[in-house]
Formats: C-alpha cells, structure tokens, sequence
C-alpha cells in the first residue's frame, strides 16, 4: 500500500539506481551493444560540426577575432562540467544523463526540471543543426552540378530579422526534414546499427576539417585578427562584453558531452566507457575547435563572416580562388552535419524513455520494439516535431536557446557531484575507486556553477523570457501529471 508524502518529500524523494549487468538483456529493455570507440563518436558526432560549420557565421560578428577567446571560454567550461560529468557516469551509469543525476541526488522535482531543459536542448539543437546542413547541401549541389535548391523549398516561414519577426507564406525549409527523415529511419532500426553509421561519418567529417585547416593556413593573414577585440564604432558588443556573448553562443555546440552520458544502458562496461567516452570526446573536440577556428579568422576577415552561408566552404573558394576545395568540403559537411542531427535526436529519444519509464510522462515514450530494441513511437514523434520545427522556424530564434538549457543542464550536473559523495558517506558507501572529480567534491563543481552562469550573462533578455515561459510551462506539466504518476508515487 502506498505511503502518504509530504509535498516537500514528494518533491525531493530520490529514485534508487539500477544498473543493468553488463551483457544481460532486460526484455522489453535496452540492449547493450556498444564499446567505447563508437560511444566516443557519438561525442564527437554531437559536437564537432555544430560549432565550427555554423556557429562562426553567428559568433564572430559578436566577438571579432576574439572569438578564439570565446571557444576556449566555452572549452574550459564544458572541461569542468565533463570532470562531474566523468563522475556522475561512473556511480550512475543509466540511460537518461543528466535528468538521471539529478532524480539519484537532488530529488524528483529537480530531475523533471533537468528534463525539460535537456528536452529543449536536444529538441532545438537537432532542428538548428539540421537547418544548417541545408546551406551547405545547397552550396554542394550549386558547385557540383550548377543547381541551386529553389528558395522558396529552402527558406522557413519564420524568419528573424532587425526589424522584428517576418512570415513568409509558402515558403519551407524541406532539405532538414527530408534530414531528420533520414535519421528517424537508421535509429528505429537500433542502436548499434545508428552508432556505426555515426562512427563512419565522424571519421570522414575529421578528415574534412584537417583538410579545411590545411588549405586555409595557406591564406593566413595575421593582419585579420588586429584588432583582437571589438572596438569604438563597431557594431555589438565590445570587449570582453562580445566575447561572453560569442561564448554563450558557441556553448551548445559542447551538447555532445551529454550525448554520451545518454547511452549509459547501451555500453558495454558502462562504469569504465561512460567517463572515458566523455573525456575523450572532449579533448578530441577542442583540439579541432581550436585548430579550424585559427584557420578560419586567418583566411578571412571578421566583418565577411555576419550572414554568410555555408562560410568555411566560401573561405576555401576565396583562398584558392577554385571550386572544388568549396566543393570537397560541402560533401563533407554534409555527412558531418547528417551525424550531429543523428545523435542528438537520439540523446533526446533516450531522455524521453527515462522520463517515460519513471512513470513522469506517457508510458508510451518508453515501449521499446522487441524486434529492434528501440523506443519506436518515442522515435517517430520526436522525428516529427523537430522536422516541423527546422521545416518553418529560423535558426536564429534556436542557437542561444540550446545554450540556456544546456548550461542549466550543466549546472544541475555540477550540483549532483558534492551531493552523491555526502549520501555515499551518509550511507556508509565506500567513495573509492573509478573516476573522482580531482580536488574534492567542491572546487569543480563551484568553479563549473561559476563558470555556466557567467556565459548565461551573455544570453540575450529574449532568450531568458522564452526559457521562463518554457521552466513554467514545465513546472504546472509536473504538478498536474507526473507528480501524481510517478513510479515513486505508487511504490
């Protein structure tokens, strides 16, 4: 018989961590099918390609040359939120990430917190990275075979501009959606047939950068980078001011962190793969972050960057004064880009069958095919409303608001490490072996809080608005259904 809870206890009751043995199949569960090099690409495949392919166009206008600034700003603070990351994989090595932390250290009203910016974060970065693929499979078909995707089948209906928000009737963006088709397709057929195609793809998508960076050091002008910051007379922010703002901009392209925390219920030797899955796609992306972006501001001007489409394969068109290095690196993007959209509507697939199963949403979202050991129905909608979101909504309105519920996310994140050693200590749990957090369980985690609302200060008043309007909407969906419905609930 159910014990009667206290609002207070209901809101802060913790959900027990039961970790499937590695090898065992639960029925009607998710299967272990993954080593820790296809767990590493999907890290990699979340994150490199993001960030460099498009949010340049975005952050450079904010920050200048100083945009260098803003990519390790955003490294350093993704480098400290991965050390609790690494920790909190290896004591929980569950499917869900971060809203799985969070339900086994600070409650059950916090975890469905967590949820709702881990929703928002996947739903809309899936959606922005794809509206980006369709400029570079434009700029490809238009190199390649002198063809360009008319603009009326590549444009959304809601678009962003100075003057304020404009409609354009009968306009879609149909290449995302044709995209996100595409990826619903390879994740309803498993896991591990999506991972390797994701591991090819990440594979080519590397060369292609290295490729990138070798071409465009060729037309490097250390004259582009003076001066480093934006000065008097420059549209923006200046200073520091812009590279906070490029920054915040910039952090969700580090979302692939919490990609691989995801798949906790589908690596094999989850406790060992899980933190060395996220380390290693961490190192492995800043490294390229770094190197494509001194390439890119070398070879081009910081004022040629504000509005320019498919950007790194113009710059190679620029430098060589050719075609087809423009052309080789759209084919690649192409590819890249297809597994960035891949992997983040998987990670969002994968909170959603947390969630489910916890009882805090619909129990459809985690019936899982006996035939493939995927989440079917979970995978179609979630294909579904990120197709209609990148088919008709502006990348504009979706970059910064990725970042907000990322950096929320890493936050929550931060937060669960000190709290899971005290309940260790509390419970008499041995907090040897595996990865710890180094210097304790505070000095990271604080510096990492620090750090996440730092880059938040840049994030525009609209961007907060819609976030709140978002967190509220949230709050009463708790309140009114998964409060009462939660496996916790009746147990």
């Amino acid at each position: 018989m159910p014990v009667s809870q206290t609002l207070v206890q209901k809101l802060i009751r913790t959900k027990p961590v039961q970790v499937t043995p590695d090898h065992t199949h639960v029925p009607g569960g998710l299967a272990r099918s993954m080593g820790l090099f296809p767990l590493t690409m999907i890290g990699v495949g979340a994150t490199i390609g993001t960030g460099i392919f498009f949010t340049m166009v975005e952050a450079v206008p904010k920050a200048g040359p100083a945009v260098i600034l803003s990519f390790l700003l955003a490294a350093l603070t993704a480098g400290l939120t991965a050390l609790c990351y690494a920790e909190l994989s290896f004591r929980i090595p569950a499917s869900g990430s971060s809203y799985s932390f969070a339900y086994a250290t600070v409650g059950e009203f916090f975890a469905f917190i967590m949820a709702a910016c881990l929703l928002l974060e996947y739903g809309l970065a899936a959606s922005a990275t794809a509206i980006g693929w369709s400029d570079y499979l434009n700029n490809f078909l238009g190199n390649a075979f002198g063809w360009h995707i008319p603009t009326v089948l590549r444009t959304p209906m809601i678009v962003s501009t100075h003057e304020g928000i404009m409609f354009n009737v009968g306009h879609i963006n149909l290449p995302p959606i044709i995209l996100v088709v595409l990826c619903g397709f390879l994740l309803v057929r498993g896991a591990k047939e999506s991972a390797r195609t994701n591991a090819i793809m990440v594979l080519i998508k590397l060369a292609i950068l290295l490729f990138f960076v070798a071409v465009a050091f060729t037309g490097f002008d250390i004259n582009n980078f003076h001066p480093f910051f934006k000065g008097e007379g420059e549209k923006g922010l200046l200073g520091m001011a812009g590279v906070t703002a490029a920054a915040g901009t910039v952090f969700f392209s580090f979302i692939g962190l919490d990609t691989v925390a995801t798949a906790g219920e589908e690596v094999h030797n989850p406790k060992r793969n899980v933190p060395l899955g996220i380390l290693s796609a961490l190192g492995i992306v800043t490294v390229f972050y770094m190197l494509v972006a001194v390439a890119a501001m070398g070879a081009q001007p910081a004022h040629q960057f504000e509005g320019q489409e498919a950007g790194l394969a113009v710059i190679l068109q620029n430098v060589t004064g050719h075609a087809w290095p423009a052309l080789v690196l759209s084919a690649g993007a192409v590819i890249s880009v297809f597994s960035v959209t891949l992997v983040t509507i998987y990670g969002q697939t994968r909170i959603l069958y947390a969630i489910s199963r916890d009882g805090l949403i619909s129990k459809s979202f985690h019936k899982v095919s006996a035939r493939t050991s995927t989440p079917i129905f979970n995978t179609v909608v979630v294909c579904i409303v990120v197709a209609l979101v990148a088919g008709f909504v502006d990348a504009t309105f979706l970059w910064d608001m990725v970042s907000m519920g990322t950096l929320t996310a890493f936050m929550v994140v931060s937060v669960a490490v000190p709290v899971m050693r005290r309940k260790d200590r509390q419970q008499g749990m041995s907090t040897k072996g595996g990865f710890r957090v180094p210097f304790g369980p505070y000095v990271v985690p604080c510096l990492s809080i620090a750090a996440c609302a730092y880059l938040m200060i840049g994030l525009s008043d609209t961007t907060r608005l819609i976030f709140a309007i978002w967190m509220t909407a949230s709050i009463l969906t708790y309140f009114a259904y998964g409060m009462r419905n939660s496996r916790l609930n009746k147990a």
